[in-house]
């Protein structure tokens, strides 16, 4: 067979594989074409730094570019919609948060269903907060605070880093477990909301771990007490709110996902390329460092997850009547 012939019969083969499998064959030998994480918040939050911490170990393991893209706003939402629109095949992927399964409830409009319009991969962390406050904030533990706001309602503010996410949801059971009044300001991103407490312009505001830990030595915020049940030994000296607020607990996962119909092959390619940058060790010591914590959760378990998350939360939003237009 001569060499033009040769090109024509494997071009026709080409041509023939079934259209469902286009994607994955894309995946696999695109070498050149990057993959583009989309973080709902802007630098500087723990998704976006999550996203570009494994989006640098995928692309190793991968041999692919891949490109965090933030695009703010609305709790994750505007990310969100923008990934459930995009083509099915790995390259455009989400970097969302707690607030994903959240936001199925809490917001009344959302243009796409958080369960449905999603391809689960998995999850990468969970990470508890910190309840802080600015610095030369008249109370320094939790009891001090809560007779401070009971005495001067409505005078407190927390910064909000996003509508919908567990940190919204932490400040708003703070607030009904222990009867105060604090006027919520709401941000696009946890990085501009832990600015304005860093600045004094806002006096409150319950940040993942792995944003505070660098601002724990140089004075510049106040560490009141952290939302795990158990003391954090990276945290030495702050008390979980758990001790003066009975009952009081809150921590936020963090996942990948790309659009509904991925193929099964290629997600389990990016499942798999997670799971080796989330198993390393340097990742691996990354999280301690930070009071985060890994799980191994595969494509199916995280769906399985993330659907009973968005029931779980369901219950807690309709109780507490919540709502965003």
């Amino acid at each position: 067979m001569n060499t033009a012939l040769t090109r024509r019969c494997a071009l026709a083969a080409l041509c023939a594989l079934p259209a469902a499998l286009a994607p994955s064959f894309a995946l696999a030998q695109d070498g050149g074409r990057p993959i583009t994480i989309i973080v709902g918040s802007p630098s500087g939050g723990t998704t976006d730094t999550l996203a570009r911490v494994i989006g640098r170990m995928m692309g190793d393991t991968l041999g692919r570019p891949v490109i965090v893209e933030n695009r703010a706003g609305a709790g994750g939402n505007i990310a969100a919609a923008y990934v459930a629109k995009a083509p099915a095949d790995g390259s455009t992927l989400l970097m969302s948060f707690t607030g994903h399964t959240i936001n199925a409830t809490l917001y009344k409009n959302l243009g796409f269903d958080p369960v449905k319009d999603f391809t689960p991969i998995t999850m990468v962390a969970k990470v508890p907060s910190v309840l802080i406050a600015r610095k030369g904030a008249p109370f320094s533990d939790t009891r001090g605070l809560i007779a401070y706001a009971k005495a001067h309602p409505a005078k407190l503010n927390f910064a909000i880093g996003a509508q919908g996410s567990s940190l919204h949801l932490a400040s708003e059971q703070f607030k009904m477990l222990t009867g105060t009044d604090i006027v919520n300001v709401p941000y696009k991103g946890t990085g501009p909301a832990l600015s304005d407490v860093l600045a004094g312009t806002v006096d409150l505001m319950f940040a993942s771990t792995v944003n505070v830990l660098p601002h724990m030595k140089n004075g510049s915020i106040q560490l009141l007490g952290v939302s795990s049940r158990e003391p954090l030994p990276q945290f030495a000296g702050v008390p979980p709110i758990a001790q003066t607020v009975k009952g009081f607990e809150s921590m936020a996962w963090f996942g990948l996902f790309g659009p509904a119909q991925m193929p099964a092959d290629v997600t389990q390619k990016l499942y798999a390329a997670v799971k080796k940058a989330i198993e390393s060790p340097d990742y691996q010591e990354r999280m301690r460092t930070e009071a985060a914590t890994t799980v191994d959760m595969p494509p199916a378990a995280f769906a399985k997850f993330v659907a009973q998350d968005v029931q779980d939360w369901a219950k807690i939003i309709k109780a507490s009547g919540a709502s965003v237009e």
